[in-house]
């Protein structure tokens, strides 16, 4: 029988575990998080010092019954969580669970029970029972039918393992600790902010906005962020500037462009093309001379092995991932793999730390890697080490493979396709952080021509380093700088006063570029250097914005929803302290010192909810109110009266001030996105997945056509073919309204495509988009894609001549004879097992699958 056991937090990381510690030991998992404050209320008592009431989860119920069964038959327990705040809180409610004698669960919501079916009234009563206000009870809970605590004297110690392998496990379990209470008090201090801020504040959003709303502590500033940008894109005026380059010969080859930069000495700008005719009209009759020719030697240095922040950013760049993907599979490269005859391995160290400190033994291994591997020129003297960020915890090491030796390709056939892509970026960067640098042979030539000077500069390899293995990504701004300096390369050998003959000068036009976008990556690198969230938090702050729909994700960009702007507009507005980026970030530094011990949580609490219960008695009373309606300067096409902005169930809706004397109501034409003719990709262009970045398909369901990851089913992202959040834009048709003479346009709506006036709302002229395929029944009417308004909107074809004609099909009609009985058509059908094309009639079976390059491509209806 063992005499340990032994608690992680998910089942693959305990079978490594077990495997390492042999037969003395248990190992059983968690599932995460056994205990928590309750569902569908505060659970702080605020009068009693932020004291929390946690409860076992409904769901865990039989994995603690399991726990303090395996518990009662040993002699010792070992705690072995994550080891970061989260891990540690685990392992103080398991030994709660495994040493209380009394636990207890929440009761199940009474809102959950099946409704007893209303009797039948009888005959002759039909006198109604009066109502009665039911009164508030208490939540109610149950105390748990659950094996004993453990036995006294059973020893509880706490293991934080760094990396799940053989040498990792068995140094941890030498050297056990206890349970650290300051890093419980900084997690519990965090979770209590973040319930007051959520239960305070979001049900003021369901008064004032619309129910199911929700507002965090953190989320609120991320989505700040992504706003903030938005509005700054919008205000963002371009202005006009020219650069001018003289193309120029030595008297050797090759011939080389130098940019002009000063006149009298001063930095020159041209703002436009009047100014740039003058200064080409004054070069071209001028002497260029050589001034100065400057050589140096460049190096470029290698950079830190990864912290969580820049995987996700790297992952983001260079893989697409998304931030929420890139560590679910850090998680798995973590907790094990398994290597076929060597069994489940961890590769990689813990993934949420924000140090870039590494072992001496990962140094030893790679640095007797790299000599053998890339030759001895590429070892430098002495092992690299990297400064931290300021105000790092500095808990655990960087993130790397557990053991170089993993080469990517060794493991490669054990990997799923994006963890190896993974697990090759954090091989290759560990690698690369501990190789010679790069080195450069830069070259910078001066020419004055008359009052005007030019330079060029070329740089060109002399030894790859640390490039010959990794080479970090950029950010859209960098990127940009860096290609025009590779585009620069080779200058020739020109001398000091050296005569150089103009080829041609060639002006050009630019214009002034708005701030970009967002993405989770940039989002992630804004936060950090505001000191904002953790590493373990990053993931779970994005998902959150993106999943509530107040961030929309197109294309790897991130953009504000309409409902995400209102939120944010109304929480900066009336909590700009709490919300504000530099007071989030001194709470964060405030749980920093919580969990080295230097401020007790309690304190750090009240200094919150003292400014928190101010602004949220003042909100209160002051926060508009948007189901009542928001003022807007738009006015009523029918009655001229302003239009108020209002929330309904469907979104938001701009409607008359004068109802209900008026009814009238309207979609709001709000530049939520401010999408331009740049920014908005053609459906016919390659989709690419937000998800893994592989490339997206077309497919048709029984909803129509969408847009499927190839990387199914490892990866299950769809999108519909008009990307969500984006209104499709009305297409002009080569005729005229037969009521007004307006051009006529397709549009889609609710039910699919279909034409209506240009002249809208003036004219309301409209019809049904037809396939142009006659009706097989009545054989005058047109069939057209229909939608259902019940249900999910389900996609049929019908007459265009209904109710005249009742005939429709749910399956795509396509004007091909059948080849067997010559039906005038056949249809296209999508089950499981592929497409294919068939025939209707009943005495006919022909039947035959469509080849990919057969599958519907068409105009989106959705």
């Amino acid at each position: 029988m063992p005499k340990s056991l032994v608690i992680v937090e998910s089942p693959a990381k305990a079978r490594t575990i077990e495997r390492y510690l042999g037969k003395g030991y248990k190992v059983r998992a968690s599932l995460g998080h056994v205990k928590d404050l309750p569902r569908k209320r505060l659970g702080v008592d605020i009068e009693k010092g932020f004291e929390p009431t946690y409860f076992v989860l409904n769901s865990k119920e039989k994995v603690v019954k399991d726990l303090r069964k395996a518990a009662s038959k040993v002699d010792t327990i070992y705690l072995a969580a994550d080891p970061d705040r989260e891990g540690e809180a685990i392992c103080a409610h398991l030994k709660e669970i495994l040493t209380d004698k009394k636990l207890v669960a929440e009761a199940e919501s009474t809102n959950s029970r099946p409704r007893k079916k209303k009797a039948k009234a009888k005959a002759g009563k039909t006198k109604k029972k009066k109502k009665t206000k039911k009164k508030k009870e208490a939540p109610k809970t149950i105390v748990l039918d659950v094996p004993p605590p453990i036995k006294k004297g059973t020893k509880i110690f706490r293991v934080a393992m760094n990396e799940i392998t053989k040498r990792g496990v068995q140094q941890a379990f030498e050297n056990p600790s206890r349970i650290d209470q300051h890093l419980v008090d900084a997690q519990q201090a965090r979770r209590i902010l973040d319930r007051l801020v959520g239960y305070e504040v979001s049900p003021l959003l369901w008064d004032k906005v619309k129910r199911g709303l929700s507002a965090g502590r953190v989320q609120t500033v991320a989505l700040r962020l992504v706003v903030e940008r938005e509005h700054a894109i919008r205000a963002f005026k371009e202005e006009e500037y020219w650069t001018i380059a003289a193309n120029l010969s030595a008297a050797e080859p090759p011939a080389f462009d130098a940019k002009l930069t000063h006149l009298h000495g001063k930095k020159l700008e041209i703002p436009n093309q009047e100014e740039s005719d003058k200064h080409v009209a004054a070069l071209e009759p001028a002497q260029f001379v050589v001034e100065s020719v400057q050589q140096k030697e460049r190096r470029r240095y290698p950079v830190p092995p990864f912290i969580t922040s820049t995987l996700q950013q790297e992952a983001a760049r260079k893989l697409r991932f998304g931030v929420k993907r890139t560590m679910v599979l850090a998680q798995r490269l973590y907790e094990g793999i398994e290597l076929g005859a060597e069994g489940s391995v961890g590769l990689i160290t813990y993934m949420r730390t924000d140090s870039t400190r590494v072992s001496q033994d990962a140094l030893n291994e790679v640095c007797g890697l790299i000599p053998e591997r890339f030759g001895k020129d590429y070892l430098p003297q002495k092992p690299r080490f990297f400064k931290s960020k300021k105000g790092a915890q500095d808990a655990h090491e960087a993130i790397r493979p557990t053991s170089v030796r993993y080469a990517p390709e060794r493991v490669r056939k054990f990997l799923s396709e994006d963890e190896f892509k993974l697990y090759q970026l954090i091989w290759t960067r560990f690698v690369a952080s501990q190789m010679a640098e790069a080195v450069f042979d830069q070259t910078t030539i001066d020419i004055h021509a008359g009052d005007y000077r030019l330079r060029a500069t070329g740089s060109i390899p002399k030894f790859d380093g640390f490039l010959a293995v990794y080479e970090e990504g950029k950010d859209e701004a960098r990127k940009a700088e860096e290609e025009e300096a590779i585009e620069a390369g080779r200058l020739p050998v020109v001398r000091e006063g050296e005569t150089l003959k103009l080829s041609q000068l060639k002006p050009e036009q630019h214009f002034t570029q708005p701030p970009p976008r967002y993405t989770e990556a940039t989002v992630v690198k804004d936060l950090e250097q505001k000191g904002i969230g953790r590493p373990s938090t990053y993931a779970s702050i994005l998902s959150t914005i993106i999943e509530r729909d107040y961030v929309r994700k197109q294309q790897g960009k991130l953009y504000p929803s309409p409902l995400g702007e209102l939120v944010c507009d109304l929480l900066i507005k009336n909590f700009d302290d709490i919300f504000d980026f530099q007071y989030t970030a001194r709470m964060e530094e405030e749980l920093d010192e919580i969990e080295e011990g230097k401020l007790p949580w309690h304190e750090a609490l009240d200094e919150f909810y003292e400014k928190f219960s101010r602004d949220l008695e003042r909100a209160s009373e002051e926060m508009e109110n948007v189901k009542a309606g928001l003022p807007t300067d738009e006015t009523c096409e029918r009655c001229a009266k302003p239009m108020l902005l209002r929330m309904g169930r469907h979104g938001l809706f701009l409607a008359c001030s004068c109802y209900p004397e008026c009814t009238h109501t309207r979609e709001p034409e709000l530049d939520v996105r401010g999408t331009d003719s740049d920014d908005t990709t053609p459906e016919s262009e390659t989709q690419v997945c937000d998800n893994c970045s592989r490339d997206m398909v077309i497919k048709r369901g029984r909803f129509g056509p969408f847009y499927a990851c190839t990387g199914y089913p490892d990866c299950k992202t769809t999108k519909p073919l008009a990307a969500r959040g984006r209104a499709a834009t009305p297409v002009p048709l080569n005729e005229n309204c037969p009521e007004c003479g307006g051009q006529l346009v397709e549009k889609v709506g609710r039910y699919g495509a279909f034409i209506a006036c240009s002249n809208f709302p003036e004219c309301r002229h409209t019809r049904v988009k037809t396939l142009g395929i006659k009706c097989p029944q009545c054989g005058e009417g047109e069939l057209a894609e229909r939608r259902t308004s019940k249900g999910r909107g389900r996609v049929f074809y019908g007459c265009s001549r209904y109710p005249e004609c009742d005939f429709t099909v749910g399956h795509r009609p396509v004007a091909t004879p059948c080849p067997q009985c010559k039906a005038p058509l056949t249809y296209e059908k999508q089950q499981k097992a592929g497409a294919f094309r068939y025939c209707r009639n009943k005495e006919c079976d022909f039947e035959t699958p469509l080849e990919p390059a057969e599958k519907l491509v068409e105009t989106p209806t959705s």
